[in-house]
């Protein structure tokens, strides 16, 4: 899914005027490869750089769950023959205490440094960061409220875009009040570890900070809608990551949805459509984000919207109307950083002339953060049984890996779809530890359209965990003869 990075504006033609609106990775990408191709480029964000990914999504979250992971490692100590001396019975969870307003002052400053060195980069790059809020008033102008109470601006643009994200969900009857009821990005003004946390919706989010808040020391009961926790992954995986929440000592609630959420004392009430009440000291409401495009100047300039508020866009990132160009949450396309990118630079590369390859959401990788890790690419199991493609698929337990063994890794397993005739990995799925940068192998794969017998012959270094990959290609030879 690779973009071409358009070349400079050549000597004597004016610099295409560029204003981008909302400053996270869709946002800065592209005001970076704006810049790189020899436009005038300005970036407006009210909330600091790197937007909601940095300052209260993706880094926060993922550096709360690093910090989990420490406590899940120290619970597998005794299975290696190692405990802390002094302890009775070796439970190495007795000799650890969680100063969660110590953990959650770590977890923003690097937030914080990281939006910092966005900041910094964009500078040093040329790109004008104004502090503020920007919005539309037409297709070539965007009017700049500052930051610091400075006269609007009103920028012309040849080109515009729009990136201004998503925030959470709300439920009418479950408004976060930022000490007891809780959005996800209010979890870092915590300064003590719930004493039993209620998380209200079992989707990558809500599944995520239950598995962490767990392992940290809280009681949590996951609260899901939907059959099973993680409802839109892949059905072997979800299970396994229910079965291990439930090992865990998690309760966790099938088909039970949420009707309300309330204060009561020093704690929260959490009431279910079939009457039942479910109790504890907080609520993490994680139900899902919706897009931040109101109040942008949109409809009367002519963007065109989603039925639910998400800007349409094509797999170049353009909009419905010339020179306005959109990318990340706010277009609905795929909630990833990594995507919310890629949009912004094919959005640029595009809008300056250059040849660009559209968006392939085909060869996406993702990844969910809970212990273990569940990493996918490519097509799912359920997409090719939609489609009617004849494919194969070979898993193998991650507890058959010797490594694995070796480092007490038991949940978990490799999978491949390939295509029944040919052999070419359509997709696959990790669960383990660290399956993020386990999945890469077939990533490549999938990427380059590599069969599973090209993948089974390549060299991996034994014991390893990405030994399983190549052994599961292996397997998958064996049912296509």
């Amino acid at each position: 899914m690779a973009e071409a990075t358009p070349t400079p504006v050549p000597p004597g033609r004016p610099a295409p005027r560029v204003v981008v609106v909302g400053g996270g990775p869709g946002g800065y990408e592209a005001a970076l490869v704006a810049q790189r191709g020899g436009a005038e480029v300005t970036l407006v964000e009210r909330r600091g750089l790197g937007g909601a990914a940095v300052l209260t999504d993706v880094v926060p979250s993922k550096t709360l769950i690093a910090t989990a992971e420490w406590m899940t490692i120290a619970d597998r100590a005794p299975e290696l023959g190692i405990r802390t001396v002094g302890q009775a019975g070796g439970d190495p969870s007795q000799g650890h205490e969680v100063l969660l307003d110590e953990v959650n002052a770590r977890v923003l400053r690097l937030a914080q440094a990281q939006s910092t060195d966005i900041r910094t980069r964009l500078e040093e790059e040329g790109v004008e960061v104004v502090d503020g809020v920007g919005s539309l008033d037409g297709p070539g102008c965007v009017v700049i409220d500052p930051a610091d109470g400075a006269q609007q601006r009103r920028c012309d643009a040849d080109v515009v875009l729009l990136a201004t994200g998503a925030t959470p969900r709300t439920l009418p009857e479950a408004m976060p009040d930022g000490e007891r009821i809780l959005s996800w990005t209010q979890l870092y003004g915590l300064t003590e570890l719930p004493e039993r946390l209620v998380v209200v919706g079992s989707g990558v989010t809500g599944a995520e900070f239950a598995g962490a808040y767990q392992a940290l020391g809280s009681d949590v009961v996951l609260i899901s809608s939907r059959d099973r926790v993680l409802p839109g992954e892949d059905a072997d995986a979800a299970e396994v990551i229910e079965q291990v929440f439930r090992e865990r000592g998690m309760t966790v609630m099938g088909r039970s949805r949420a009707v309300s959420a309330e204060r009561v004392g020093d704690g929260v009430r959490v009431t279910l459509h079939d009457g039942r009440v479910v109790e504890g000291s907080h609520c993490l409401v994680a139900v899902g984000s919706v897009p931040t495009t109101a109040d942008l100047g949109l409809e009367e300039a002519g963007v065109r919207l989603t039925p639910r508020g998400h800007i349409e866009v094509d797999r170049v990132s353009r909009t419905s109307v010339r020179g306005v160009y959109a990318a990340g949450d706010c277009t609905g396309v795929l909630p990833l950083a990594s995507v919310a990118a890629m949009q912004g630079r094919i959005a640029m590369a595009h809008a300056l002339g250059d040849a660009v390859q559209p968006l392939n959401l085909g060869t996406v990788a993702a990844n969910i953060f809970t212990a273990p890790e569940i990493a996918t690419v490519g097509a799912s199991e359920r997409e090719l049984a939609a489609s009617g493609t004849r494919y194969v698929a070979t898993s193998l337990a991650l507890a058959r890996n010797p490594r694995a063994k070796m480092l007490g890794m038991r949940d978990g397993f490799v999978k491949i779809f390939a295509h029944a005739t040919t052999g070419t990995v359509l997709g696959g799925v990790v669960v383990a530890p660290r399956a993020g940068e386990l999945v890469f192998p077939l990533t490549l794969a999938v990427s380059h359209r590599m069969t599973a017998d090209e993948v089974a012959r390549s060299f991996t270094v034994y014991p390893s965990l990405s030994g399983s990959i190549a052994e599961v290609a292996r397997i998958v030879h064996q049912r296509r003869l």
